[in-house]
């Protein structure tokens, strides 16, 4: 384990990126890149649970530690990809306190939770360090409830406080949406829903994250309060690098003259 959990605790700022392509290539990369955390997508992302496999073994020679987000909180989606090696899970649209109690029960072996017991899976060395990982498990494992609806933010309070939640992590795209203002991260409706969910955060000791696409954003969401962090994707990265040098090579041949 890589210890993002306690890194939260200690008040550490963690900056991460989403990976969607579901290439172990692009996941290798991002992860020596830097990234303190990436985010394998597997509600919106093209890759499957095998997919995530192969991104896991190429994320472990990297610094940087692997979260999946599951396609629901049923307790099988959960365990099945803590198994492969996860370190954190995130689950999305968790908008009452119900809703996070079914992620902290798939999170955690008994007496906390009810994950299912299988010694023989890459997460314990394929029976290796099962003692280990059990017992160190509950301190290491990362829960992540989504905040992405409006039910949820009458609920902040009750899902920080609880045992198993250590990140509220805001989905802008969602949450703004289902607020009737998709895409207006200045409203004042939005802004309100950002500080009420890092306020709820904060006075549980837990960490409020973002995702955002601009790192022009980075202080905005800083200066929130906000400190799980994280900006762009494998796809974007790749996108972007792409045009950037399209659009180079034209100028060069537009600046010589060439026609087609």
């Amino acid at each position: 384990m890589k210890n993002l959990k306690q890194r939260l605790k200690n008040g550490e700022t963690l900056h991460g990126c989403w990976l969607n392509t579901g290439s172990s290539l692009t996941a290798e990369i991002t992860g020596l890149a830097g990234f303190d955390w990436v985010l394998i997508d597997l509600e919106h992302g093209a890759g499957s649970e095998k997919d995530v496999l192969y991104q896991l073994q190429a994320l472990e020679h990297t610094r940087t530690a692997a979260i999946v987000r599951v396609e629901s909180s049923e307790s099988q989606r959960i365990h099945r990809v803590l198994d492969m090696g996860a370190e954190g899970i995130m689950c999305p649209k968790i908008s009452n306190p119900e809703g996070a109690k079914k992620v902290v029960y798939g999170l955690h072996y008994p007496p906390y939770g009810g994950r299912g017991v299988a010694k023989m899976v890459r997460a314990t060395g394929f029976g290796v360090n099962f003692d280990h990982y059990y017992a160190q498990s509950r301190d290491s494992i990362l829960g992540i409830a989504q905040i992405e609806t409006v039910e949820v933010l009458d609920h902040l309070d009750e899902i920080a406080a609880m045992d198993g939640i250590d990140v509220l992590f805001i989905g802008p795209a969602d949450l703004s949406m289902e607020l009737g203002i998709f895409g207006q991260f200045d409203h004042p409706v939005f802004k309100d829903a950002v500080n009420k969910t890092v306020l709820a955060a904060n006075k549980a000791g837990k960490a409020t994250g973002i995702l955002f696409f601009n790192a022009n954003d980075y202080q905005t969401y800083y200066d929130y309060g906000i400190r799980f962090l994280a900006c762009g994707s494998d796809a974007t990265f790749v996108a972007e690098g792409a045009r950037t040098m399209v659009s180079r090579l034209n100028a060069f041949r537009e600046n010589n003259g060439a026609t087609l």
